[in-house]
């Protein structure tokens, strides 16, 4: 008798506190500085979860070690709804690939939510960069040209994987700079302290469009609705097929409750569908994307199939 009524015991607090999801202040860390285009969708997120729910949703950036400290403080916390993770591929997905020392399994100790967001990366440069288009970019590099670098957001990023795989594409010998975070690379970027800069779009959008900043292309297989007139890489001879997205998922400590886990996901997918939050997104390059756990799952699944081919091929590692 007390092991069939056993089961529906434990069930009853995970569907009460689902129920109830969130009764008090929820931490949202983003594992990155403010002013990058992961924070501008995290603090669009809280925003509007506090709006639905009625609580408060705190942005935490905790940066450093390309995500790991932020990511590790969420791994670290009660597995209770009240802290949640948005992350960028380096801190869930490619680090571990690359052979990157980490405190924590993203496998084991954390559980997906829902996939956010996706949004092209963007390949600009500098003003004083003679070069006008990308063709025009990677020739320079070339034979012997003008030694360049490019900046991106941190070692194992999304953004270090793209740039290797234009490298290879190419067969240019570009070299990485990696910061801690996208907010430097870009400020560095403006700063003419390096001549190219491979970085999420929200960041950069404000700059494109002042002329402080060209972006020669997205690192998509179709041009982007914030910049139509910039290309994808997809249209340049020898990159057919080529998509790099800097995605947005959502994260909760490993052992939080299934029920809680689908009522925080399908709340954020009800406030991504909302015409306010697709216009604050879609303007800064962001496709609003929502789903189920499992959506989300499979989707990383896929993602780290492709990751490790590249990082295979391009002896991508992290020290």
């Amino acid at each position: 008798m007390l092991a069939a009524v056993l089961p529906w015991l434990l069930a009853v607090p995970a569907a009460h506190a689902a129920d109830t999801w969130p009764s008090h202040p929820v931490r949202v860390i983003v594992a990155y500085p403010a002013g990058g285009g992961l924070d501008f969708v995290t603090r669009v997120l809280a925003q509007q979860l506090s709006k639905k729910t009625g609580q408060s949703f705190v942005v935490e950036n905790r940066a450093g070690a390309s995500g790991l400290i932020g990511a590790d403080a969420v791994v670290k916390s009660a597995p209770d709804g009240y802290t949640m993770l948005v992350a960028s591929p380096a801190e869930v997905l490619v680090g571990a690939i690359a052979g990157q020392k980490m405190p924590y399994d993203p496998q084991r100790d954390l559980e997906p939510v829902t996939l956010a967001g996706e949004t092209p990366l963007v390949i600009a440069v500098h003003p004083s960069v003679k070069a006008r288009t990308m063709q025009e970019l990677l020739a320079q590099t070339k034979n012997g040209g003008t030694p360049m670098s490019y900046g991106t957001p941190g070692n194992g990023s999304s953004m270090n994987f793209a740039g290797e795989s234009i490298n290879m594409v190419a067969g240019t010998s570009i070299q990485h700079v990696p910061y801690k975070g996208a907010a430097p690379a870009v400020a560095d970027l403006l700063g003419n302290h390096i001549p190219i800069g491979i970085v999420g779009m929200p960041p950069t959008v404000p700059y494109e469009k002042s002329g402080q900043l060209r972006v020669l292309a997205v690192t998509s297989d179709k041009r982007s609705e914030a910049m139509p007139d910039v290309p994808a890489m997809a249209e340049f001879p020898g990159f057919k097929g080529y998509r790099f997205t800097n995605w947005m998922g959502v994260y909760v400590p490993a052992g939080t409750p299934k029920a809680v886990v689908d009522k925080m996901a399908a709340d954020i997918a009800l406030v991504l569908k909302q015409p306010d939050t697709r216009e604050l997104l879609l303007k800064q390059g962001v496709e609003p994307v929502g789903g189920t756990p499992a959506q989300f799952t499979a989707f990383l699944a896929a993602e780290r199939d492709r990751y490790t081919r590249i990082a295979r091929e391009r002896h991508i590692k992290i020290d």
